[in-house]
């Protein structure tokens, strides 16, 4: 069997890791993507002399795991399971359990069921825990708390809550928001991370000696003309309305969310149902990449159906038949933002983008390895549409929001 060499950089990040599990509790592993904080993790359970570990992540990304854990060859034994199945999980003394992607319990002011199923897996057995995400406050530093408030030595512990947790770390701001006064607890205070800092190692690209080099190059596309047809009519109308279906945005949210649907080549009706009405973009993203095993990442689940209209049996959707195969792969991109490589892609195409910052910042380093510096990524936006408006919010790291919206369609 094979087994892994670990760089210097982890051996190091272990040793201090191990160290700070043992005398805190727990540790986070602020560590930019493809710097290996999978494996780093798995190295700091060994050498705490763990006998059972838990590894919890999202379902892309179990099979990875496993194969790190494979090649560490530690002495403990692993279970890896997707959050999503946590209520499944043996009722086992857990001596170390590993949170992937941690920042996605970062829900506020309320937790996230997530994030109060790890709490409560954590009740059980008190273990070590360590927290690993590359992004840990990809949107506000008041993300940290729900991350860590289950942890009994965490530096927020006293608090009985987010709420008066805010009072401290909170610049609290009141918005008003269809009338009504909404207080708004995003503007959480850096001192927050100040807080955190015993706790946490940080490491970036560029601290393990590489710095990728992405190229991003933007590709229009004209749809049919009924796609921009009934853009426009929903527009001017706000319905449109068919034999058998009718599509509504009576709301300034339900006109964004379809425009950027419809732009794309598909829609969602007020049924629920939904449809592909133009397969232009797929159908230039299979002639322009002819002959290069690409990923494709997509919004919209029916854009999926469009893709594997036009590509037949030669795309998948599994990252392991991706990796096995010469089979090209689409992926949704919220869930394949996180936790996975797409290494062995020539290239990363977007068929559509998502309205969130973060989306974009995590999802076009997938490619990025120590031994892979120079990615190629390509936006397919179509000709005077929604894409290239977000893709300027985004890219400022900043969300496309309402206000993005009515500014560049409603002249509001």
């Amino acid at each position: 069997m094979e087994v892994i060499e670990l760089r210097p950089y982890q051996k190091t990040i272990i040793d201090i890791g191990s160290q700070t599990l043992l005398s805190r509790g727990f540790v986070y592993l602020a560590m930019e993507v493809r710097t290996g904080k999978t494996l780093t993790s798995l190295g700091i359970a060994d050498k705490v002399k763990a006998v059972n570990v838990l590894f919890v992540t999202k379902k892309k990304a179990i099979s990875s795991i496993e194969d790190d854990y494979q090649l560490l060859n530690p002495s403990f034994n692993l279970i890896t399971i997707n959050y999503e199945s946590i209520h499944k999980i043996p009722d086992t003394q857990w001596d170390v359990i590993i949170c992937d992607e941690a920042h996605s319990m970062g829900a506020f002011p309320k937790p996230s069921k997530r994030a109060k199923q790890v709490k409560e897996l954590i009740g059980k057995t008190k273990p070590f825990v360590i927290l690993l995400s590359g992004t840990p406050t990809p949107e506000s530093f008041s993300q940290m708390y729900h991350q860590v408030y289950g942890i009994p030595t965490n530096p927020f512990a006293h608090y009985k809550n987010f709420y008066r947790f805010s009072d401290d770390y909170v610049n609290v701001r009141i918005k008003p928001i269809g009338g009504l006064q909404i207080r708004d607890y995003s503007a959480g205070h850096e001192s927050i991370l100040e807080m955190m800092r015993p706790f946490t190692i940080n490491f970036s690209q560029k601290n393990a000696g590489f710095e990728v080099q992405t190229t991003e190059e933007i590709l229009y596309v004209r749809m049919k003309d009924a796609t921009y047809s009934l853009a426009k009519k929903l527009q001017k109308h706000l319905v449109v309305e068919g034999k058998d279906e009718v599509i509504m945005g009576d709301t300034p949210v339900k006109l964004m969310s379809k425009l950027h649907q419809i732009f794309s080549g598909t829609v969602k009706f007020e049924s629920g149902s939904s449809m592909v009405l133009d397969l232009t973009k797929a159908e230039f993203i299979k002639n322009k990449f002819s002959g290069k095993k690409i990923a494709i990442f997509y919004k919209f689940k029916e854009e999926l159906k469009a893709i594997k209209e036009v590509y037949g049996e030669t795309i998948s959707t599994e990252l392991s038949v991706f990796n096995e195969t010469d089979k090209s792969i689409a992926l949704q991109i919220v869930s394949g933002r996180e936790g996975i490589s797409l290494r062995k892609a020539d290239a990363l195409i977007y068929y559509n983008i998502d309205f969130s910052a973060t989306s974009y910042w995590q999802s076009r380093d997938r490619m990025t390895t120590k031994n892979r510096l120079h990615n190629k990524i390509y936006w397919v936006f179509t000709s005077a549409g929604i894409e290239d408006k977000i893709y300027k919010a985004v890219t400022r790291k900043k969300d496309y929001t309402l206000k993005h919206f009515k500014r560049d369609f409603l002249n509001l």
